[in-house]
């Protein structure tokens, strides 16, 4: 390969996304490539992209129209679209998109270098395949530093929920060795980064023949207790008892859980094979917050879903009350090919779904703005993540509990972790002045409650 070419990537979606990311860069890297933050100045131009709900496919198609025109003005211009939506619609993309070289699905990476090499001679690629075996183990991801690293730990999923299509872009569930995520956190902490997330589609089920995810959980956090650690995302289903207990017995494990229920309604949940019911996702909720009371709790609500009901909403929005989440990532349903959802009547109407979207919105804003304002008065431990968007004179951070707390410049520097008492708060974020400067260390911090 031609030493020093540049390669330009955006990535859209999910962390998981991100980290695959990495990945391709640590691959580029040593292929000889470089990369640029300019598209305009690129060889090759990549797109890294997300399929899981219609909009976010949209935009990426959008964004496409971009790179063609780039292409018009640069013909050598290697242009290349990579992750889920490569696999889903592949096809498509090579037909209608006649500026497209090449197609390379999530398990694929590795022929990156070859394919682009071919497509330099005027041959297009497509390399789609979904693997049963690879998991880019033996791969470091590619970091420049920084404050937090994404940490694959598992790929793909075998829950198969109806609305889906994870387990047809991103294939079956393989996970990582303990030994070689260890290696990889050592390598961060080295690197000066403060917080490492620990991703998977589902980490409750990590399994790597030995150890399950509790034990991963308990081994990362002890490689350096000045290290935060945060993991996503847990099924209801697998949430164990021992999860719970390991989140409770290291203080540098993060307070904060993101455990998608996706709708209040059994019947709803039994169309979309989530395998639990709402009583068994209150009983989980129940053992968590006994076990670690002041835990952050956030969720993914779908409105919308084929054949929802008024009843069906009403008991998500009594779920939102009875729960009392710190935050929630809202949704319209989308259909998505190839799911099983897919062939179901998408019978709920656009406004209706847009209605029931904005009543959970209004709930669960209120229910964010009331549980943020029992922070006042509180002081809390927050780590310096950088310049607040909306003032100059103000940095922001977030708690282990994962909220973004605001507060006036003092002298600290990003990666610090510092005491900040709460004045006032809004649904999204919390606002302080800072009280004093902590030892770095997040395990030698008493929690405030």
């Amino acid at each position: 390969m031609q030493t020093g070419r540049r390669m330009y990537i955006e990535t859209y979606g999910c962390q998981m996304n991100m980290a695959d990311t990495e990945i391709v860069l640590s691959i580029m890297n040593n292929a000889g490539f470089v990369r640029t933050d300019l598209l305009s100045c690129a060889d090759v131009a990549l797109i890294n992209t997300c399929a899981v709900r219609e909009n976010a496919e949209q935009r990426i198609i959008g964004r496409l129209g971009d790179f063609n025109h780039y292409k018009k003005s640069n013909p050598n211009v290697v242009i290349g679209v990579l992750g889920c939506i490569a696999e889903r619609v592949r096809r498509n993309l090579i037909q209608s998109k006649d500026f497209i070289d090449l197609i390379v699905g999530p398990d694929e990476y590795r022929k990156l270098p070859a394919l682009i090499e071919a497509a330099k001679n005027g041959n297009k690629g497509i390399a789609v395949k979904l693997s049963r075996v690879e998991n880019y183990d033996d791969i470091i991801p590619f970091r420049t530093g920084g404050l937090s690293a994404w940490i694959s730990i598992m790929r793909g999923c075998d829950k198969f929920c109806t609305f889906c299509v994870v387990p047809f872009t991103r294939g079956r569930e393989r996970s990582r060795l303990q030994s070689n995520i260890l290696r990889e956190i050592e390598e961060v902490t080295q690197l000066g980064f403060k917080e490492a997330t620990l991703l998977g589609q589902n980490v409750n089920s990590y399994w790597d023949g030995t150890h399950d995810f509790p034990d991963l959980l308990a081994a990362v956090a002890d490689v350096d207790q000045n290290v935060r650690i945060r993991f996503m995302t847990s099924h209801p289903q697998d949430m164990s008892d021992k999860l719970i207990t390991t989140i409770a017995s290291r203080s540098n494990i993060c307070h904060y859980i993101h455990l998608p229920v996706q709708s209040g309604s059994n019947r709803i949940l039994e169309l979309m094979n989530r395998t639990y019911t709402i009583d068994h996702y209150l009983n989980l909720v129940r053992r968590i917050r006994y076990a670690i009371p002041d835990i952050s709790l956030s969720t993914d609500i779908m409105t919308g879903f084929p054949t929802e009901m008024e009843d069906d909403h009403k008991k998500t929005l009594d779920l939102l009350h009875a729960v009392e989440y710190d935050g929630a990532y809202t949704f319209k349903y989308s259909p998505r090919e190839n799911t099983k959802a897919w062939s179901m009547s998408d019978n709920v109407p656009e406004e209706v779904k847009n209605r029931r979207l904005s009543e959970v919105i209004d709930i669960q804003r209120n229910i964010s703005l009331q549980r943020n304002r029992t922070m006042i008065g509180q002081t809390v431990e927050v780590l310096v993540e950088g310049p607040s968007k909306k003032s100059t004179t103000d940095f922001c951070g977030r708690t282990d509990t994962n909220k973004m707390v605001v507060f006036h410049k003092n002298g600290n520097t990003v990666g610090d972790y510092i005491g900040v008492r709460i004045e006032r708060a809004n649904s999204a974020t919390l606002f302080g002045t800072q009280e004093h400067v902590f030892d770095q260390s997040p395990a030698s911090i008493t929690r405030e409650s």
